[in-house]
């Protein structure tokens, strides 16, 4: 089983919220409103930053 850091964790986190309120764009600037879209999104800010993520495959 993939284990994600405590920072990858909190970006999910972040970005679940922001989903839940409407503010969370994807790249082309439509709103997202898939919960696995939400996570994706996550984990790719998680990964720029330099956390510990698995890599995409």
């Amino acid at each position: 089983m993939a284990k994600y850091s405590k920072k990858a964790g909190e970006k999910v986190e972040k970005a679940m919220h922001e989903m839940k309120e409407g503010t969370l764009k994807s790249g082309s600037g439509k709103k997202v409103t898939s919960k696995k879209q939400a996570v994706a999104i996550g984990l790719s800010e998680a990964r720029e930053e330099g956390a510990k993520v698995p890599k995409k495959k």
